[in-house]
């Protein structure tokens, strides 16, 4: 779904979000209260101009607005390839992005992430990943690494994985399988006024994932891993 269709359906037609380059920003009214609005389209790569204007934005909403919530909608290829963003440390600016985010979380802002179109990698695991609550609309591609790509990476046979993906989330793209481990919370369909609200009221502020991913049975032994960590400390 195109942003601006999502934003009317959400908001109305005079929802006053605007696009800036690949960035979204604007203030909205729901349900009586003011969220803020911050995130990217056209499949934006996220490189260190991006995720700094997208940093900037959320401190900005901590800031001049404290305890506002943020919605962030999520569309993006992964990190910009590019040697001059490598250069200008495009691994220190995500992490400023989503040191940002977890910091709006710690000062009590009700942060949400909504994968409307793409999500890849990197792009990805700085912001919604980083929500109390990651949802996405049914329509969603999302996946971290291609299976001919995990293959050069895993050194293992592209067929195998193939099969793998078959029966085990972990090894396959796919909103359902996000669903499934427990990163995306559940799928927006139908009212999506409705789903916001109920986003909104009941959207964890612990990190559910593990467990989520244990109950849907795509990630069997994370949450299990990690309480005898935890145990053992």
């Amino acid at each position: 779904m195109e942003w601006n269709q999502l934003a009317t359906a959400l908001f109305g037609a005079d929802h006053g979000i605007v696009q800036e380059g690949d960035v979204l920003r604007g203030s909205v009214r729901f349900d009586g209260q003011t969220l803020a609005v911050i995130g990217t389209t056209n499949h934006a790569p996220i490189g260190v101009r991006l995720a700094l204007a997208q940093a900037r934005a959320v401190l900005d909403t901590v800031t001049q607005h404290p305890g506002r919530p943020i919605l962030l909608l999520i569309d993006t290829q992964g990190q910009q390839l590019r040697r001059r963003d490598e250069l200008l440390g495009i691994n220190r600016a995500m992490a400023h992005l989503g040191m940002t985010i977890d910091h709006a979380r710690r000062s009590g802002h009700r942060v949400l992430g909504l994968v409307y179109d793409q999500a890849l990698s990197g792009g990805f695991i700085t912001s919604g990943l980083i929500a109390d609550a990651c949802d996405a609309l049914p329509e969603a591609e999302i996946r971290v690494m291609r299976i001919p790509a995990m293959a050069r990476v895993t050194k293992l046979p592209e067929a195998m994985l193939n099969e793998l993906s078959q029966s085990n989330p972990v090894f396959a793209p796919g909103v359902g399988n996000y669903v499934a481990m427990g990163g995306v919370r559940k799928l927006w369909q139908g009212d999506l006024p409705a789903a916001l609200r109920e986003a909104l009221a009941n959207a964890p502020v612990e990190d559910r994932r593990a467990r989520d991913g244990q109950e849907r049975g795509g990630r069997r032994l994370a949450a299990s891993v990690a309480q005898r960590v935890l145990d053992a400390a």
